[in-house]
């Protein structure tokens, strides 16, 4: 496991991001997502009009898989929204994440963003990053400690490396009850407005299933479409920071050494774009999470600069290479767990 300095960049952020402002480059692109939000959900449509087209066969499945992915490439413009990348109104941007996100998707908006805001301001630390310190998949020895044997969890994280890829079929299952859990707890009218929205996405899902389907097949449609969108969610997210160095957390560190050094970058070109919905920026994102998504690459030369100048480094691999580095940080928790001593208590 890496863990990283406690140290601060030479350069002052505030230089660069006056450059980033005076550029251009946090200016909304209204004619990019207009055209990509309609095009997306016109597809999106298609698949489900697909389904009709083909009928009672078991080639429905393929239409499965195809909607698994418009999923996420319909949670890719969530992301946007939750981040106020579409519109300068934070209204327009929480209605539009709630009509991809719990209308279209089935997912609260309202659970995600504040739980992706707190991974943003703590990326990859210890105990206050949600997406290292919650799940069935360890990312720091800690996390795994328990009596050996005797533990799911142990045993859990002794074979994660395995498990990683496999266990990514079942995230949207996680999505849809964490985020039912909270509007249940919240009770306000905003979750009531939410769960209504749910409530009709998922009685159009399974309407349109079961009218096209019968049973068996129905349930096998449901299984492929859920499974893909929960890995190609999964795939999309995992390159960013996993394996990059974990932030302990009583370290001070400026924000962008911290969002930096914890962000890694995929290399490619519009396929890699369109495929990972702008995340591949990693590292442009995170300093500038308001940054509309067609910037980011407009962005990266400035950004590279100021990164490398200012002595934080600029981490970039390929797609299947991150993957690597992943699964060796896994390797390597799990490694360490298998060690812990007998009755170890996590911590």
């Amino acid at each position: 496991m890496q863990t990283a300095a406690i140290d601060a960049p030479s350069s002052d952020f505030r230089v660069l991001a006056v450059q980033i402002r005076d550029a251009g480059l946090l200016e909304r692109r209204r004619g990019y997502y207009s055209v990509k939000i309609s095009l997306t959900i016109a597809v999106f449509a298609a698949g489900w009009a697909a389904l009709v087209m083909v009928g009672n066969s078991w080639a429905t499945l393929g239409v499965a898989a195809f909607l698994g992915l418009m999923f996420t490439q319909l949670g890719f413009v969530g992301h946007d929204a939750g981040h106020q990348q579409v519109f300068r109104s934070r209204r327009a941007n929480r209605l539009l994440g709630l009509m991809v996100g719990n209308a279209l998707i089935g997912m609260s908006f309202g659970w995600w963003v504040p739980k992706h805001n707190a991974h943003h301001a703590h990326p990859n630390e210890v105990g206050r990053d949600p997406d290292i310190g919650e799940g069935l998949v360890v990312f720091t020895p800690a996390d795994g400690l328990a009596p050996r044997g005797r533990s799911l969890k142990w045993l859990l994280t002794r074979w994660q490396v395995v498990l990683f890829f496999p266990l990514m079929l079942l995230r949207s299952v996680g999505i849809h009850v964490s985020g039912i859990q909270r509007l249940l707890r919240q009770r306000d009218r905003g979750a009531a407005m939410e769960g209504v929205l749910i409530t009709m996405h998922a009685a159009l899902y399974l309407t349109a299933v079961l009218w096209v389907l019968p049973p068996l097949k129905a349930l096998a449609f449901i299984a492929v479409q859920q499974s893909l969108f929960s890995l190609y969610l999964g795939c999309s997210f995992a390159p960013n920071h996993k394996g990059m160095p974990i932030i302990e957390g009583d370290a001070e560190m400026s924000f962008a050494r911290r969002q930096v050094i914890s962000a890694r970058n995929i290399t490619g070109g519009r396929f890699t774009n369109l495929v990972l919905g702008g995340l591949n920026y990693q590292i442009e994102h995170h300093l500038f999470p308001t940054m509309p998504r067609p910037n980011l690459a407009r962005a990266q030369s400035i950004i590279r600069t100021f990164c490398i100048e200012s002595d934080l480094g600029y981490c970039e691999a390929s797609l299947v290479d991150s993957y690597r580095q992943t699964v060796h940080h896994l390797h390597a928790v799990a490694a360490a767990n298998a060690l812990a001593p007998w009755g170890a208590a996590r911590s």
